[in-house]
């Protein structure tokens, strides 16, 4: 059987969607990428937002036009289908199978299932994969429950960058977000397995490890007792092969000592920290329901810069939720003039049902939140653009992640960038460079968000 995985959402759910991809070659299904090849299609959906959700619910759609063809079974795995597992197979009845997102490793079961049922009338339950009306296949274990595997993980991002899920779910509760409905609580992966996989990932060629969950900060307290992210880190550095470790999403009230002092004794942790904080003012941040504060995150800040000078500093924001003023936002802005982020992410407010939230009062109108959005990456465009054009120069090591034709230059990104939401380094260089190689670039020209530099003779 062909099987086509389509990944949509966040690295988090490629993880997920890698684990399955291992677990199915392990059952020597064959994996494809061409959509008219596939007798089946698993698409590992993400609701996040309401934009996420819609590209889901249009991917399943499209998907199901290759029906009239070759295709038999269209799979939904991830978050939609465990957000709306009770109303989603009558809104798409073109669905033939459902996985919750802590079943994930029983695609194979879900699979063979289908083929079980296929063209079969009122076939009976059972108590491995529960069977409904119009023998409609659904997995669903516990949200709680943490999922693992026997076998390792396909790689796909066709670099020599990897994602390493740390953890899964999350306790923070914040008023906005709907993860906890979909994850779970807080689950820490055993540290053994994560050396295990890391180790496989550096065997096929994984340079840089990325560490994501939903917070990586907390690693380690609901199986160990205490914070570990630092410990981790270390062990991982000890892996032949991987010589880029990056973090990501670590909340700021949870940033603590050891991880800061792990950014200078680790020389493969790169001095790169992602630090989603939505936003500055108090009061925004309490409705948010937010663990911190202002004063507290310009702390974390200047705790993080003067003990690694040459950290970038990313975040990601929240315009126009519930309740902001004119004054909030003005607030936010001189935030971020005061304090100069490296990396900023601005999404609007995205009102989700089933969260606190999403019955405030004084929700702001779209177009006031989309307003404010503009207005702070114009200003935090022309921070970057200073912060780059100081890099005009300098000599800067840059993992080479491939070539481009058109512009006859090569593409690499600098520890201060993360694959797929920072900037690029344009490479130009007379001889062959080979993808994965970190090579030494003096930056010749910078943009807001890219780099042009040249190969250091």
């Amino acid at each position: 059987m062909n099987i086509l995985m389509v990944s949509l959402g966040c690295d988090k759910n490629l993880c997920d969607s890698e684990t399955m991809m291992g677990i199915l070659s392990a059952y020597n299904y064959n994996l494809t990428n061409d959509e008219n090849e596939a007798d089946a299609v698993i698409i590992n959906t993400c609701s996040f937002i309401k934009d996420a959700m819609e590209e889901s619910i249009n991917t399943i759609l499209e998907m199901a036009k290759l029906k009239e063809g070759r295709l038999k079974y269209i799979i939904v795995a991830g978050c939609l289908a465990e957000r709306y597992k009770n109303e989603i197979f009558d809104e798409i009845p073109e669905i033939d199978a459902c996985v919750g997102t802590t079943s994930f490793d029983r695609i194979v079961e879900v699979i063979n299932k289908l083929e079980e049922v296929n063209g079969k009338e009122d076939v009976k339950e059972d108590s491995t994969v529960m069977l409904i009306k119009n023998n409609k296949v659904v997995a669903y274990d516990s949200i709680d429950r943490l999922t693992t595997s026997d076998y390792h993980k396909a790689i796909t991002s066709g670099t020599f960058m990897g994602y390493l899920k740390i953890a899964e779910g999350c306790d923070k509760r914040c008023t906005y977000c709907a993860i906890p409905l979909m994850r779970g609580r807080y689950r820490s992966v055993p540290m053994e397995k994560l050396i295990d996989e890391a180790s496989y990932m550096a065997e096929n060629g994984i340079k840089e490890l990325v560490l994501v969950a939903q917070e990586t900060t907390c690693y380690g307290k609901d199986i160990y007792g205490k914070k570990c992210l630092h410990e981790l880190i270390h062990k991982l550095a000890l892996i032949d092969g991987i010589e880029w470790i990056r973090v990501m999403y670590c909340y700021p009230e949870e940033v603590y000592d050891e991880l800061i002092d792990a950014f200078v004794k680790e020389p493969k942790l790169l001095h790169y920290i992602d630090m989603p904080i939505q936003h500055s003012e108090d009061n925004i941040l309490r409705r948010m329901g937010r663990k911190t504060d202002r004063k507290s995150i310009i702390e974390v800040i200047g705790k993080l810069r003067s003990t690694v000078p040459d950290i970038a500093i990313r975040t990601s924001l929240i315009a126009g939720f519930p309740g902001e003023t004119e004054e909030d936002h003005t607030g936010l802005c001189e935030f971020l003039d005061e304090v100069e982020l490296d990396r900023v992410g601005v999404f609007t407010y995205s009102r989700e049902e089933g969260t606190p939230a999403a019955g405030f009062d004084n929700q702001i109108e779209e177009e006031t939140a989309e307003r404010w959005r503009d207005e702070i990456m114009v200003l935090c465009q022309e921070i970057s653009l200073d912060k780059n054009e100081t890099m005009i120069g300098k000599t800067v090591k840059v993992i080479i992640e491939g070539y481009s034709p058109e512009e006859d230059v090569y593409v690499g990104r600098t520890y201060k960038d993360a694959p797929g939401v920072d900037g690029l380094v344009f490479v130009e260089c007379d001889y062959e460079l080979i993808s994965g190689s970190i090579v030494d670039v003096i930056i010749n020209e910078a943009g807001p968000y890219d780099l042009i530099g040249c190969i250091l003779n």
